[in-house]
């Protein structure tokens, strides 16, 4: 061991594992490691190793996370270890001593630091780059890979991640794009976890011997189930079944339990039936009791919902769970009003303070996006110092805050991944689990699954013994970062290190494999040929033949559908409000009088609104209408029609019986369709030929004919392997190439995209989704002449993304002018759009007004009470949105240069940062960190 590792392991109370050491000795050595190991394993010590070699050297090192909070965190320990004159913090909303030797940053910030070519990165000698694998987010993981690509060769990168399943792979591309790379693995976890179920007010082993994340390799042997827990889960079936059986048993069915499960974990078909076992299915009180009972608090409560951890933290507080001493109140209570100092108390009672402050001193706290910054860092600090008992958490806690707790309870097995509700992945699995054992306090870890109706124990212990956590590249060029590198090296060298990002190398990867099996289809279709050969002729020109008539006939199949669609279509926009006419299929099948044709936008899929003979009034989707509709007859639709109000669907309905009575049904009719005659005259060809072939009179031509209906689906397999590597090779490089196209279009890069003009330099200061949208109207003057408040309404319809659970309230801008701004920036986006279409790109979001009103009043002063009640926001929301829109006003005032707007946008920021905002110490983790540091970026 050398003087200066043995002089860093000597300021540890603990011994090295021998996994950390060799991660510590190959940094040492000049080394870029990848250090993967579970979540706790203490993969850290390799990150601080190479802080304290840039110290010892007299150089510096960059240390980065990929969220505000364990920017934070990690910036008080190394301030410990090194003392606050010699680390620093970057954050979008902070800047410490910057010019340090040791800075802490999120990842966006030393991307920043990058493209400006800052001055700080003079003499960087390391950068660590911690929870690596968070370069996987489909929103902001892009950003990893644009800093790995665009360091300095001389700079040394220490990569820490969780433990993926493709390490080796995700080490051969950065041994490409940085060179020598060296990985260490481990698959060890420092405290044993064990895994379980909770059934009712019993907590069952979910192994019949040892868990397998509880052994020193997970993947030796074959993990029974625990036949206790498969007997209930048959006898839970056999309840199931013989409650189908009774029709008393059915009443209820409505009452649906949406996200209980989707199958395998906590099957769909018994959602609407969790009333029918309660005895299995604990309540949150028993629950917390159960582990109160089994020792195995502190504990993590996974809640997939903000609202179903809230509404766990009010179910606890309405029963007499109490989990914490005198004493322990005490520290609680002093850590809180150390967290709420400088709050006035209307904003206290806006927060409902109250309520939060009495369930942390019962020790139960609810941890999650919604919830103020202050206060969830109180409970951090609260639950890190062992005073709080249960945290009710989303899984966003499982993204690197060191939280660690003696068990984790998993609510459900189904979460929703943004388009669905869907079971929750092996890996994800294991990175929510991970939390349970706290190194150096428990001798083990506990996992904890909460028994739901239809929960199959087999398919958890495969979640649980399953290591699986592939690493994929979300990766893809933006408008902000193409101007920003051909900027800094050109376009053919910017183009050329796109090739080399991490999501190329995937595809190059696969399309490796895409080729070997074309060979192989190849070879094994050469064989069926032979197999196929026939005395009398060329058999494999004879199957083709035939091939071409079935393909020619399903061709026109196609086309008829396709044809008779459009039809469809077409007679239904032809339709007029009050026409009668008959929907050919569809729960809605029989005679209909059209309301209304739907949406404008609508007209290439229309959605029309019917009121069907039974009275019900409902949209029609093209399924309902796959083959043309005509009217036959017509009633009037009242001016004011309202489908709510019984008294209008009643007056209606009468008219509408009354006219069918006079409908003629026998001219009712179904058109056919039609076959085209040079379709028909071409299959009698291709049949024709076929007859006189001479191998069609050979006794074993059927025979002849599987062999090469074989080979023939080989060969067209071949067509569709590989039209899909043409579609993965170059993709990076093809978008990019498309974005130039766009950009030189807009003049943000010159004639043949070489330099960046005056124009693009604006571009480059904006980091966001909409960043040429934004770009485009500073240079149409949209934003100039807005007051304050104005301004920030507008700007945060840029920022603004609505949650799937916000209420649908119709969203509006709060005066006239900030109306006719959002007109212009729609009117942009529809530019930007079109150009986007023309160019084959993914169109940009469109634009969301639902923060604008809060926006407007904040910076126009307005307490925080009443603007969280109007605008149906979460204090954490709103500070999150409050902050995201601040950033932004601080990067167009930036992009804007000297002059009126510039100004107006600082006052911006001026304005809305105040009371809560100004207030947070630490941010939320799901801000995004696109502000660039004036004062270190110049």
């Amino acid at each position: 061991m050398s003087p200066e590792l043995s002089a860093f392991v000597d300021l540890h109370s603990f011994g090295f594992d021998d996994y950390q050491l060799r991660a510590c000795e190959l940094i040492e050595d000049g080394h870029t490691v990848l250090v993967a190991a579970p979540t706790g394993a203490g993969k850290t010590i390799a990150g601080e190793f190479a802080v304290h070699l840039a110290v010892a050297q007299g150089r510096k090192c960059f240390y980065t996370t990929p969220i505000k909070a364990l920017s934070n965190q990690k910036y008080a320990d190394l301030v410990r270890r090194h003392g606050a004159h010699r680390v620093g913090l970057l954050t979008g909303d902070s800047s410490i001593n910057s010019d340090a030797p040791i800075v802490v940053m999120t990842t966006e910030v030393l991307r920043n630091m990058l493209y400006a070519s800052s001055p700080t990165l003079d003499n960087l000698g390391f950068v660590v780059m911690d929870e690596v694998h968070y370069l996987g987010d489909r929103f902001r993981g892009a950003v990893w890979e644009e800093v790995i690509i665009g360091l300095a060769d001389s700079v040394q990168v220490v990569a820490l991640s969780a433990t993926v399943s493709n390490a080796e792979e995700f080490a051969e591309w950065l041994g490409e794009v940085r060179g020598d790379v060296e990985v260490v693995l481990s698959e060890r976890r420092p405290v044993p976890l064990y895994q379980h179920v909770m059934v009712g007010k019993k907590i069952h082993d979910l192994f019949a011997d040892e868990a397998p994340t509880a052994m020193p390799d997970p993947s030796i042997g074959n993990h029974e189930v625990n036949h206790a827990l498969v007997q209930i889960a048959k006898q839970e079936s056999r309840s199931v079944r013989d409650d189908s059986r009774n029709p008393r048993g059915r009443r209820g069915r409505g009452k649906k339990n949406a996200g209980y499960g989707s199958g395998r974990y906590g099957g769909a078909a018994h959602r609407d039936r969790r009333d029918r076992a309660p005895r299995w299915t604990p309540s949150r009180p028993e629950m917390v009791q159960t582990l109160a009972r089994a020792e195995l608090l502190p504990a993590i409560v996974f809640i997939f919902s903000r609202v179903g951890c809230d509404a766990a933290v009010g179910q606890l507080l309405a029963s007499d769970v109490r989990l914490t001493t005198d004493q322990e109140r005490a520290e609680i209570d002093a850590i809180a009003r150390r967290h709420i100092e400088g709050l006035s108390r209307d904003d206290l009672r806006a927060l409902e303070w109250d309520s939060f402050i009495e369930a942390l001193s019962r020790g139960v706290a609810a941890h999650h996006a919604g919830m103020l910054p202050a206060f969830k860092e109180c409970v951090e600090e609260a639950f890190v110092a062992g005073l709080i008992k249960v945290v009710f958490a989303t899984e966003t806690l499982a993204l690197g805050i060191n939280m660690p707790a003696r068990s984790v309870v998993l609510e459900k097995l189904v979460k929703y991944n943004g388009e669905t509700h869907a079971d929750i992945t092996p890996g994800e699995y294991t990175q929510l689990t991970g939390r349970a054992g706290r190194r150096g306090i428990d001798v083990e870890g506990h996992a904890v699954v909460l028994w739901q109706p239809g929960l199959d124990p087999r398919a958890v212990a495969g979640l649980a013994s399953r290591r699986t956590y592939p690493l994929r590249s979300s990766f893809a060029p933006t408008y902000n970062m193409t101007v920003n590198m051909v900027g800094r090296v050109g376009r053919e060298r910017a183009r050329t290190l796109l090739e080399q990002s991490f999501a190329q190398f995937q595809s190059d990867k696969s399309v490796v494999g895409l080729a070997r099996g074309i060979t192989r289809n190849t070879d094994a279709a050469a064989e069926l040929w032979e197999r196929a050969a026939c005395d009398r002729g060329d058999f494999a020109e004879y199957a083709r033949l035939r091939q071409k008539v079935s393909d020619t006939e399903a061709d026109a199949a196609r086309q008829r559908r396709s044809d008779r669609r459009a039809e469809a279509v077409q007679s239904v926009l032809a339709l007029r409000p009050g026409d009668i006419f008959k929907v050919p299929a569809g729960k809605s099948s029989g005679w209909a009088v059209l309301i209304d044709h739907g949406r404008a936008e609508d007209r290439a899929d229309p959605r029309p609104q019917v009121m069907t003979e039974d009275r019900h009034v409902r949209r029609l989707s093209m399924t309902d209408v796959p083959t043309p509709v005509e009217a036959y007859g017509r009633v009037k639709i009242p001016k004011h029609f309202d489908a709510r109000d019984g008294h209008s669907r009643r007056s209606l309905h009468a008219a509408f019986q009354s006219r069918l009575t006079g409908i003629d049904h026998d001219v009712v009719r179904q058109r056919r369709p039609g076959v085209d005659p040079a379709v028909a005259e071409r299959v009698a060809e291709l049949r024709e030929e076929i007859r006189h072939h001479p191998c069609h009179r050979c006794p074993d031509r059927e025979s002849h004919a599987r062999e090469a209906e074989r080979a023939l689906w080989l060969e067209r397999e071949n067509q569709r392997t590989e039209a899909k590597m043409a579609s993965r090779t170059n993709t990076i490089a093809q978008k990019f190439d498309r974005i130039c196209g766009v950009l030189e279009s807009f003049g943000y890069l010159s004639e043949g995209g070489e330099e960046v003009t005056e124009t693009g330099r604006t571009l480059a200061r904006i980091y966001n989704e909409l960043d040429l949208v934004a770009a485009e109207c500073i240079r149409a003057g949209v934003f100039d002449h807005l007051s304050v408040p104005q301004l920030a309404a507008v700007l945060s319809t840029l920022v603004y993304e609505a949650r799937r659970s916000d209420d649908g309230r119709r969203a509006s801008m709060p005066d006239a002018d900030s109306e006719a701004a959002v007109q212009g920036v729609r009117r942009i986006w529809r530019e930007v759009s079109i150009a986007e279409r023309d160019a084959r790109l993914d169109r940009a979001a469109e634009i969301d007004l639902g923060f604008a009103r809060a926006a407007y009043g904040w910076a126009d002063d307005q307490p925080l009470g009443p603007l969280l009640q109007r605008n149906g926001l979460t204090a954490g929301d709103f500070v999150r949105w409050v902050r995201q829109v601040i950033d932004f006003a601080d990067q167009i005032g930036q992009a804007a240069g000297p002059g009126p707007l510039r100004r107006q946008a600082r006052a911006v920021v001026r304005a809305m940062r105040r009371g809560v905002v100004a207030f947070i110490p630490a941010e939320d983790e799901d801000l995004d960190d696109e502000l660039i540091i004036t004062e270190d970026l110049g």
